[in-house]
């Protein structure tokens, strides 16, 4: 009989598949983050512009860290195997405990986008929530007007939940809302599926 847990606890690990490797973020990723981060198009959704120098890749990863103290994030810095370097940073946000629930959060490099690479992170991410946490449902958010990012949560077989209207406030003073997606545990065995079936297509 399967125990099934009271709470989730993500803890830092690294996660490894065939074209990336999944590591706690750390501030020594400061510079690889900065050498890939800084055109805009990659935060145009982000409550922060895109890093120009070290310090500001360092106060964003700072951020991050100060959350994954706080219990309510686990961020990963991303390696791309084909080359070994830095590819963007993905990790669990809005960890609920208690009620076994976190979303996924995510960016990368103009180079690593349309790769496979996003594909094998969330895979990555969702089968440790799903079978070794325990999780019992993952959230993906998306900026209404992001559509690019909306085609990829939906290709990976995320089901629209909803729209957060006025849910914050974007860089230039309008107001965002915001695309709710979600993969429950009943779904997972799908959604596993699909994906496997995905990164087959991308060569892995």
């Amino acid at each position: 009989m399967v125990t099934t847990p009271a709470t989730i606890d993500p803890q830092p690990l690294t996660l490894e598949g065939r074209r990336v490797r999944l590591e706690p973020l750390t501030m020594d990723d400061a510079e690889a983050m900065l050498a890939v981060a800084q055109d805009e198009s990659i935060w145009q959704f982000f409550a922060v512009p895109a890093p120009r120098t070290v310090e500001d890749a360092a106060h964003w990863i700072e951020g991050r860290l100060s959350d994954a103290a706080a219990g309510v994030r686990l961020p990963f810095a991303v390696t791309c195997l084909a080359d070994g370097k830095f590819a963007g940073s993905t990790g669990y946000s809005s960890i609920n405990r208690a009620n076994r629930t976190l979303d996924i959060a995510t960016w990368y490099g103009l180079d690593y986008q349309r790769t496979g690479v996003n594909t094998e992170c969330k895979y990555l991410l969702l089968k440790h929530a799903f079978e070794d946490l325990g999780a019992i449902r993952v959230g993906l958010t998306v900026d209404v007007t992001n559509t690019r990012s909306r085609r990829a949560v939906e290709r990976i077989g995320a089901i629209h939940e909803g729209i957060i209207r006025n849910q914050r406030i974007r860089r230039d003073g309008t107001y965002r809302d915001t695309v709710v997606y979600g993969i429950i545990e009943s779904e997972w065995p799908r959604v596993k599926s699909h994906l496997e079936g995905m990164m087959a297509r991308y060569g892995n």
